[in-house]
């Protein structure tokens, strides 16, 4: 729980935390990737990583000391209890709609008395031989509880989800938000934008840190750090590689004088 104490920290400390989504199986993504963020947001929700896969991330991070949250692909306790025995440090959960499913989600993350939360912890316990009351008053403690606002639904019980006892962090999912909202990615619309900083006020109003998922696009992440929040993914792993490959590719043939720069390739540069 060393990595995830110490995330939190930066965040009560004021750091900006920057992360990456991970969605490629293969632990050797987090691994290459864990010298260059504050976190990894593991992705489940949109993406068909088996039990092993997550494994092999989970280990990984664990290795290089980097805290490591998994965004699970529903609400309740068989999605939520696996994740957190593989050696997750805290869920994210989308698509909320009320706060008697955070409530839910604070239960199903915690030992009795405080939650209900069935006890089997291989990896975090070090395969039982640091398990028994202790490490179940450190998991209590350090598991971190974020859960996704990005439904009208959830914007509209906001101030109640945000006074739940157990959430660490709302987490605004701008590109759902603004289906919720009618407008479909225009992240930026007036709506949208009014909606954001509503969830960011009530948040931090409540004493929970505020959180959000993007692509790779430094100058929107700019611009929804200067709004007030403070943790968030740039980008995930695919988002890396196109990107990169698109960028020598481009500057390869543009200085060879090339013709053959794609027109798609010319467009992100231009």
């Amino acid at each position: 729980m060393e990595a995830i104490r110490l995330f939190r920290e930066q965040l009560k400390s004021g750091k900006i935390c920057l992360g990456a989504s991970i969605s490629i199986a293969d632990p050797v993504v987090a691994d290459a990737l864990a010298d260059s963020v504050d976190f990894f947001w593991i992705d489940q929700e949109h993406c068909p990583m088996s039990p092993e896969a997550l494994t092999g991330h989970l280990r990984a991070t664990r290795a290089r000391g980097v805290p490591a949250l998994v965004r699970i692909r529903g609400i309740g306790s068989p999605f939520i209890k696996p994740v957190l025995d593989a050696g997750a440090d805290g869920v994210i959960v989308p698509q909320i709609r009320s706060a008697d499913e955070v409530r839910q989600v604070v239960s199903d993350c915690r030992y009795p008395p405080l939650g209900a939360r069935g006890y089997g912890p291989r990896i975090p316990s070090n395969y039982g031989r640091n398990g028994g009351r202790d490490y179940i008053d450190s998991a209590n403690k350090g598991v971190f509880v974020s859960v996704q606002i990005e439904t009208a639904e959830a914007l509209d019980a906001l101030d109640e989800i945000a006074a739940v006892p157990g959430v660490d962090s709302l987490v605004i999912g701008p590109m759902d938000l603004s289906g919720a909202l009618g407008v479909l990615g225009d992240v930026e619309h007036p709506k949208v934008v009014a909606a954001i900083e509503r969830v960011i006020a009530t948040a931090r109003e409540a004493g929970l840190f505020v959180g959000t998922g993007m692509g790779p696009n430094p100058d929107y992440a700019c611009v929804m750090a200067r709004r007030g929040v403070q943790w968030m993914h740039v980008g995930n792993d695919f988002d890396y590689l196109v990107c990169h490959m698109n960028q020598i590719t481009y500057r390869v043939r543009k200085s060879l004088g090339s013709d053959a720069v794609s027109h798609k390739i010319r467009s992100l540069h231009d």
